[in-house]
């Protein structure tokens, strides 16, 4: 512990995304559509045109394949010595960051298939702003005690600090 009233620097515990299990439907689309591309280019029926065919597998792999990617890579968590930070979003970026040091309450949630890759939904509510959700965290048991500690952590530095100014006085 740093001593009484000197500054704590702020480091990274970690930083993850959701869970990669997400992008699962994404990869099977993306087979199939190169299959089916594959077998059916230069066999389809009279009306239809082999751009007619490239182009709905391209649409469908733009929008199937790799838009999901791209809002999965977008979306990182982040937790630091005071903070969890989640940044998100495509076009415009978002923040939200809920400081260790207000205290908050950590609920899990874990679903049949979380449970099965490990994983789960964490939601910081601290009773003022509105709760912060970490959604599909992988390892999620160990990001939780993780979370719990430095809690618990912060909130002794705050309140040794808080009486160490009180004394000063």
């Amino acid at each position: 512990m740093p001593p009484h009233g000197a500054p704590v620097e702020e480091l990274l515990i970690a930083r993850f995304r959701g869970h990669a299990r997400r992008l699962t439907w994404s990869a099977l689309l993306l087979i199939a559509v190169s299959g089916a591309t594959g077998y059916l280019l230069g066999n389809l029926p009279a009306p239809f045109e082999d751009w007619m065919l490239l182009t709905a597998a391209g649409a469908l792999v733009l929008f199937g394949v790799v838009l999901p990617f791209l809002i999965w890579l977008s979306r990182t968590y982040t937790v630091t010595t005071r903070r969890v930070i989640v940044r998100d979003g495509l076009g415009s970026r978002r923040r939200r960051e809920l400081s260790h040091t207000r205290g908050y309450a950590i609920a899990v949630r874990r679903g049949p298939l979380q449970r099965m890759w490990g994983a789960g939904t964490i939601t910081l509510s601290n009773g003022v702003d509105t709760p912060l959700r970490l959604a599909d965290v992988p390892s999620v048991s160990l990001v939780h005690e993780v979370l719990a500690d430095q809690v618990e952590v912060n909130q002794i530095l705050a309140h040794r600090d808080a009486q160490s100014t009180s004394l000063g006085r």
